[in-house]
């Protein structure tokens, strides 16, 4: 992607700056979700564009779409089928806005409504869960940030992603001890900003793989009433990185600490870090942690289903394909 997407994110970031849109809508389902939630910390912090999460029922159940002119609109889908999320942006481009697709399949419907697409260059995925063509969403995102506003820093950032990911990657034989500590009927994962998108998908990897209950949140809306769940063995997992958020990561992992909770810390510095550190020495910006860091949560969700003997790629209740709408 960092060789070959490049001609199709400056198409759509050129789009963007010659109609200058008030805001990003996004729109998106499951695992897409999470990575429209890391667009909008990376879209408002990097290049100042105000970002909003459609409703896609609102368009396709109540058929009361808003008013998109002035707005660009950005649709994240791993198949570019699901009928809600495509009817967002043929509504955006039926109205005039510019119509942006981030997909794997661009023969798919998706693919073909948007007037800019950027394709998931990751090949065929076949387990149930999404696993590369998340990363490869999150790329994609990085990779128009950078588009739209190019730094040079950042992009020697982008090119180092490659290496970032093979060492992820090696975290798999350190994962033992971290899979016991949190093996349970239920967990809370939680992060910030740029990693509440990691938070909410190693939740939803681990909910799908091993059929446990996972609360993912952000720290800051976990502090709001949640954390009245927590006491003694329940288990908690921390993602931080350096950063901003860092200070009050780990503020509230000494809190739960002290309630009794089983903590786990997947973190870039893990020199301080609460409970049991899996450390991702990932060499980027906070910016760019999400995508190591959703691996080392992504092989966690394996090795926990492994031990418990499921099937991580034929959960049940769920197929490749999901059409909502």
């Amino acid at each position: 992607m960092l060789e070959s997407a490049r001609a199709e994110v400056e198409s759509a970031a050129a789009a963007i700056r010659a109609r200058r849109p008030a805001a990003l809508l996004i729109a998106a389902r499951g695992s897409s979700d999470h990575a429209a939630i890391y667009a909008k910390y990376l879209f408002e912090t990097r290049n100042r564009l105000p970002v909003m999460l459609a409703a896609p029922s609102v368009f396709s159940l109540y058929r009361r779409p808003p008013r998109l002119s002035g707005l660009a609109v950005l649709a994240i889908s791993q198949s570019g089928v699901s009928p809600d999320v495509v009817g967002v942006l043929e509504e955006g481009r039926r109205q005039g806005a510019v119509t942006i697709a981030i997909t794997g399949d661009p023969r798919s419907r998706l693919g073909r409504v948007a007037e800019h697409l950027v394709r998931l260059r990751g090949g065929p995925e076949l387990s149930v869960p999404a696993s590369k063509t998340y990363t490869g969403s999150l790329l994609a995102i990085a990779l128009l940030s950078q588009a739209l506003d190019p730094d040079p820093g950042f992009d020697s950032s982008l090119m180092r992603v490659p290496e970032a990911l093979t060492a992820a990657l090696g975290t798999e034989s350190h994962l033992g001890s971290a899979v016991a500590l949190i093996k349970g009927a239920r967990l809370a994962v939680l992060g910030r900003g740029y990693n509440l998108a990691t938070a909410m998908e190693i939740g939803l990897k681990l909910m799908e793989t091993s059929y446990v209950v996972a609360e993912s949140r952000s720290v800051a809306d976990f502090m709001h009433g949640p954390i009245a769940t927590v006491g003694p063995g329940v288990p908690i997992i921390l993602i931080e990185a350096t950063g901003p958020t860092l200070r009050q990561m780990r503020n509230l992992g000494r809190r739960v600490e002290a309630a009794g909770a089983q903590v786990l810390t997947i973190t870039d510095h893990p020199a301080g870090a609460i409970g049991q550190a899996l450390s991702v020495r990932t060499g980027l910006p906070e910016t760019l942690t999400p995508l190591p860091y959703v691996i080392a949560g992504q092989l966690l969700a394996l090795r926990m289903a492994q031990l418990l003997g499921i099937d991580s790629d034929r959960p049940r209740g769920l197929k490749k394909i999901t059409e909502t709408r």
